[in-house]
């Protein structure tokens, strides 16, 4: 896979104030305020970034948790993951495999088959619907 490398100032004319702060800068967007958190539409999210596939909506599941939660990502090879120390925890944190964008984290907590959650930030997310409407069902405006 092609990586997308651009200069911080080429990411920031690229994605909005929020998309900046979390995908570049490893930010948490607030539990529950995610435009993707409750979405049931059939489909498939991207990275909000560089638009690569990631996430099916068919892995998506309600964690309870405020973010949009995934079993798995589409492909192995979509998702990096790395070890995350900060704020006293230690976390598996997702990055993109493209762009290196960070997606959020992956916890031991998930329902079979995987165990697995992949709790994501809806902002560094693009959904596409497969039945038409490329902004998801609730019909705002999507990604970058």
């Amino acid at each position: 896979m092609e990586q997308l490398n651009l200069s911080e100032s080429e990411w920031r004319k690229r994605l909005t104030p929020e998309q900046y702060h979390v995908l570049r800068e490893a930010g948490t967007e607030r539990a529950f305020s995610g435009l993707y958190n409750d979405n049931k539409a059939d489909g498939l999210y991207r990275c909000a970034a560089c638009q690569l596939e990631l996430f099916d909506s068919a892995d998506k599941y309600d964690s309870g948790s405020g973010w949009p939660s995934f079993t798995r990502p589409i492909s192995p090879d979509r998702v990096v993951e790395h070890v995350d120390n900060s704020h006293g925890m230690r976390r598996v944190e997702a990055r993109c495999a493209r762009c290196d964008g960070h997606l959020g984290h992956v916890f031991p907590d998930g329902p079979l088959p995987t165990g697995l959650r992949y709790c994501m930030n809806s902002v560094s997310l693009d959904f596409r619907s497969r039945t038409g409407n490329p902004n998801g069902a609730s019909g705002e405006p999507s990604g970058a």
